[in-house]
């Protein structure tokens, strides 16, 4: 049947989501893929670069499910994480400190003053560095860690010269990182303790203004390699500000935070195709 729901767009340092309060089981699951390819549509449809349900939690204030806008599930989204907090304190699910779930693990976030979001995230794992790896003729030493999702590391020059579409991809789909793939950051380290990251997005398939888990995970591999000190300061594409800090001891990361912009843009309706109906989801 169709139905309109009500959804919320929502941008954090330019990467951008459809949120739809879904703690009635009004989307069906198995709808939530082609759900997403659709709303996620910049030509025919809102437009994002995901989308994202808030789901009620047995034991903490909600659940988070995030889709890529290709349809894909991503069991976790920093930026996304940033913006459900922001849409949960918006419709009243949660205060200003809540607690959320992931597929990926529990996380704490906070509401802070001019439009902020401070995320505790669980430890990273799956830590490699020094990958050497050939990608469209180049080779490139790849620094692996995942913060909830993989991420590949390169440190570059030239950061406004890099072809991310094209090396991106290739990073991406490479064999050492198969079957799942990978997210590919590049990142250039400047003064101030400041980087500067570009991301290409797994299941976006492109560039994105902003990667929150990417940009994490940029900052992880900085501290780990002497070329920063926590907090990071990092530039997103988009050009917004972000800050990640960490504990780094006898080989342990912890304290992960990632702090930076969610903003909602825009409320709406939309008439979607769904195999449930309200009064049937309660």
């Amino acid at each position: 049947m169709k139905m309109n729901v009500n959804f919320s767009k929502l941008t954090a340092a330019g990467n951008d989501f459809v949120l739809i309060d879904n703690r009635e089981s009004i989307i069906a699951q198995e709808d939530c893929q082609a759900l997403a390819k659709k709303l996620c549509d910049r030509k025919y449809s809102v437009g994002a670069d995901g989308l994202i349900l808030l789901e009620k939690s047995a034991c903490k204030d909600f659940k988070m499910k995030c889709f890529n806008s290709d349809g894909s599930y991503a069991s976790m989204c920093g930026n996304g994480g940033r913006s459900i907090a922001k849409f949960a304190y918006d419709l009243g699910v949660a205060n200003l400190k809540m607690v959320f779930e992931t597929d990926a693990g529990v996380i704490n976030a906070e509401i802070l003053p001019e439009d902020r979001v401070r995320l505790d995230l669980y430890d990273p794992r799956d830590l490699k560095e020094n990958i050497g790896i050939e990608a469209n003729g180049k080779e490139f030493d790849v620094d692996f860690i995942n913060t909830g999702v993989p991420h590949a590391v390169i440190f570059v020059d030239d950061i406004e010269k890099i072809d991310v579409f094209g090396y991106g991809r290739a990073v991406r789909r490479h064999k050492t990182f198969a079957p799942a793939g990978t997210n590919v950051n590049f990142v250039k380290v400047i003064k101030d303790n400041t980087l500067l990251v570009r991301t290409y997005e797994r299941g976006v398939e492109d560039e994105t203004l902003a990667c929150g888990t990417g940009i994490t995970a940029s900052g992880i591999i900085s501290v780990l390699k002497g070329f920063a000190e926590s907090p990071v300061k990092v530039i997103a594409r988009g050009g917004d500000k972000l800050s990640v800090s960490l504990k780094n001891s006898k080989d342990k990361i912890s304290n992960v935070v990632l702090e930076g912009p969610a903003l909602i843009t825009f409320k709406g309706t939309v008439k979607i195709n769904t195999k449930r109906s309200v009064k049937s989801a309660k």
